[in-house]
């Protein structure tokens, strides 16, 4: 679903994803690296425009930046642990952390740098035990911090692209090399603090021409809550490549669940299989036999389903599984949204599944009435929606 809104905005690089004005692209240059790279940035560092990480995801070749908070059970976390010729690190100091430049590896090493302030920093690190038990290592700035247009809370900090410039040249025995790191960091302190002083200097800004473009997150999940509906469809699943779901039993919805954004309003219904029901079904869906047999007739589900939604509803899903079964039995399908293809687009990548991304953001999850596995898929989809449109509104 694609939703346009006039409004007078500022050009903003693609890239660096800077107003135009202060792109700081022409600085970076490509830095070949040794030492693999893993940047966990926490969710409200991605809303800082004036942030560093984004920089070193851009200069190094051999870097990865992944948002969130809990990563417990993840692909990420799997993959840099499971990375035996470089061994993952922290960089993160305290009790116990070894001076990088005095004692660096002596092989190459995964580096894992938690990118947020200090309190943020402090909690990725206090949700992930795996990340608190990795070696850590710590330096000393020699220096001063550059970063003039944000406080830090004591002047042995630094950002997140001047720690990576020092621990990096430590790692790989050259200094120099990694001074290229922090070209466009100091291009983009100079443009910013050249910007503030304009702006205090009291000069106008010609008014941008009103253009059209297109909101990641659509407004109707910003503006109206209550025309937001939430959806998770369970189906009665033959194993993939077993002979009767290729030639006999495709998928068919035998469960339906929705909660209504704006009020909490939940509706559910179990629909009776048409085909033989899979052995496997009631363990994956959370639903015993019984209940499931139970279901009543798809004119019951059509109707009633119908009857719940209101004139103007969208509703929000993860992915196109639900929604393509809903419209082969024939139930009324409103707008729809996909909130996975919609969470690409603001995290700047894979997002894993709904359970995945909404631990990892450390999203509250609220009780509903529905029951087994749609319970818990519903509750994600709910969060990750109101996250989304928090972050529309930056709020």
């Amino acid at each position: 679903m694609t939703t346009t809104v006039n409004e007078t905005f500022r050009e903003v690089c693609a890239r660096c994803r800077r107003p135009a004005s202060v792109c700081y692209c022409r600085f970076v240059s490509s830095i070949p690296t040794k030492t693999r790279v893993v940047l966990l940035q926490h969710p409200r560092e991605r809303d800082v425009p004036i942030g560093t990480a984004r920089i070193a995801a851009l200069a190094l070749p051999n870097s990865e930046l992944h948002v969130g908070v809990r990563w417990s059970g993840t692909r990420v976390l799997e993959s840099l642990i499971a990375d035996r010729e470089r061994p993952a690190v922290l960089l993160y100091p305290g009790p116990g952390a070894i001076d990088v430049v005095a004692h660096p590896p002596k092989t190459p090493v995964t580096l894992v740098v938690v990118d947020g302030t200090w309190p943020q920093a402090k909690k990725v690190v206090r949700e992930n035990p795996e990340l608190a038990a990795l070696p850590r290592y710590a330096f000393t700035p020699p220096a001063p911090s550059d970063y003039r247009i944000r406080r830090e809370p004591s002047e042995s900090c630094v950002s997140t692209i001047e720690a990576l410039a020092q621990v990096l040249g430590a790692l790989e025995g050259d200094f120099a090399k990694f001074d290229a790191l922090l070209s466009p960091f100091r291009a983009m302190v100079d443009m910013q603090v050249a910007c503030a002083t304009t702006i205090r200097a009291g000069r106008k800004r010609k008014p941008k021409p009103k253009k059209e473009r297109r909101l990641p997150v659509p407004s109707v999940v910003i503006e109206r809550p209550e025309s937001v509906v939430c959806v998770v469809g369970e189906a009665n699943a033959w194993p993939y490549r077993s002979k009767e779901r290729e030639t006999e039993y495709p998928d068919e919805l035998i469960q339906w669940t929705a909660l209504r954004l704006g009020t909490g309003e939940v509706f559910e219904r179990m629909i009776r299989p048409r085909n033989p029901l899979a052995e496997r079904t009631p363990t994956h869906i959370g639903i015993d036999a019984e209940t499931i047999l139970a279901g009543g007739s798809l004119d019951a589900f059509r109707h009633d389903w119908g009857a719940f939604l209101r004139e103007g509803d969208v509703v929000c899903a993860w992915g196109h599984h639900g929604i393509r079964m809903l419209s082969e039995v024939g139930a009324p399908v409103p707008p729809y949204i996909d909130v996975r293809a919609i969470a690409r687009d603001v995290f700047l990548g894979t997002v894993g599944t709904a359970e995945e991304l909404a631990d990892r953001l450390g999203l509250t999850l609220s009780a509903n009435s529905a029951h087994g596995r749609a319970a818990s898929r519903l509750a994600r989809i709910d969060a990750i929606t109101r996250e989304l449109a928090r972050i529309a509104r930056g709020s």
